[in-house]
């Protein structure tokens, strides 16, 4: 006899990070996917249990310094206010040692704010199969790239005006924005796009404003830009 099929269940997020940008981005990549639902978001850890508790979240996305935040354990009080939430950090960078910390006091996933778009889907899928997703530790070993030289970043190719136009997407612009304010054509908007998805190797404007934030990129600001 063929057993019935499971109804599709959205997981429940909730995304915790200072950056609203930054929690805009991860909402948008997270509703491209069928399986998982941004529920809430919070800018502090005092927002998290709350709201863990009140939309029954299923998984937390949480940045490093907000877990930090305190003289009390977030993770433990969230885990208390929500007994089956799972909690994943999202860190700049986070060492070994603090890799272990944050897993024994409860995170099930660690992720580098600097990794691919897809890595944190990647992520919530397996966790929600009741895996683990950590980063890989480091090694002593230099790279054969540190000991030729210095690398060159995709970042350090770009030029003043792409990342011009970067900065104008950060405030959220359209193509039409972006050229009146640069004085070009919008022809000339999405050849330069173009350029910088192939450059820093993203598809499309919600990655290369993820990107951006990431890598922490400095940039022109946009009443500034169109002399770039």
């Amino acid at each position: 006899m063929r057993a019935e099929a499971k109804p599709n269940r959205k997981y429940r997020i909730l995304i915790a990070d200072r950056a609203g940008v930054f929690r805009l981005g991860l909402k948008k990549l997270f509703a491209l996917e069928d399986d998982f639902r941004v529920v809430a978001q919070a800018e502090n850890a005092a927002q998290v249990p709350e709201l863990a508790k009140k939309f029954r979240a299923d998984l937390l996305f949480v940045q490093y310094e907000i877990a930090q935040e305190g003289s009390g354990d977030l993770m433990a009080r969230t885990r208390q206010a929500v007994p089956r939430s799972k909690i994943v950090i999202m860190g700049d960078s986070v060492s070994d040692d603090e890799v272990q910390s944050l897993v024994k006091r409860g995170a099930v996933g660690v992720v580098l704010k600097s990794a691919a778009a897809e890595s944190f889907v990647k992520c919530a899928v397996t966790i929600t199969k009741n895996g683990s997703f950590l980063p890989k530790p480091e090694t002593e070993e230099p790279s054969s790239a540190g000991a030729a030289g210095a690398e060159v970043r995709p970042v350090d190719t770009l030029t003043r005006r792409e990342k011009s136009i970067i900065g104008c997407l950060l405030q959220g612009w359209r193509n039409r924005e972006i050229a009146d304010h640069l004085s070009i054509t919008e022809q000339t908007v999405k050849n330069h796009l173009r350029t910088i998805f192939d450059k820093v190797g993203v598809s499309d404007r919600l990655e290369l404003v993820l990107y951006a934030i990431h890598h922490r990129m400095e940039l022109p600001p946009p009443a500034a830009s169109a002399a770039g």
